[in-house]
């Protein structure tokens, strides 16, 4: 079964022409769990990774720094597919180095409040190896799709935001397809 899933991940992120995996969780590897602050519409709350996965597959995407103009882009582009990723059952998470409290207005304009956006602390930036080489204290692009029991389904880590969506959202259609 994981290795049809594999097969079936690779061939729909080569449909849309997905950037080779620059991060270093690889596709099988346990997702570290972690908790954390978040916000969603403008109201901050804890979010822990485990719990989120008890709903289904998780699309945890680290961005660099909310407002700057890709990042911005991204989260509507997110935000504007939100009912595809929860049609086919999971969860969108943006995550950033950002603190929580430049990430509460962020999640109300650029995510028009229909995702959460949390603060990923250094652990977790260490733990999920996106740490942005060339500007310290910010992550890069990478989109991880977490499996309900915790392991990388998927990756697309390009500093372009142009395919993450569109890539992840082929991703969990085909994990719900199995």
């Amino acid at each position: 079964m994981m290795r049809s899933l594999k097969i079936a991940l690779a061939l729909a992120a080569a449909a849309v022409g997905s950037q080779g995996a620059m991060a270093a969780l690889a596709v099988g590897a346990k997702a570290p769990d972690f908790t954390t602050r978040g916000a969603l519409a403008g109201k901050t709350f804890t979010l822990t990774l485990s719990h989120q996965l008890k709903r289904g597959p998780v699309v945890l995407y680290f961005f660099p720094k909310a407002f700057t103009p890709g990042c911005s882009a991204e989260a509507r582009e997110f935000a504007e597919h939100i009912e595809d990723f929860r049609k086919a059952g999971a969860t969108v998470i943006g995550m950033s180095a950002d603190p929580v409290d430049d990430l509460v207005a962020f999640s109300t304009k650029e995510c028009a409040g229909k995702f959460a956006v949390a603060s990923a602390g250094p652990n977790i930036v260490s733990g999920y190896d996106v740490a942005l080489k060339m500007r310290p204290g910010m992550t890069d692009r990478t989109s991880y799709v977490i499996a309900p029991g915790g392991r990388i389904a998927f990756v697309h880590s390009e500093m372009n935001y142009a395919g993450h969506v569109k890539s992840t959202l082929a991703a969990v259609e085909a994990m719900k397809q199995k």
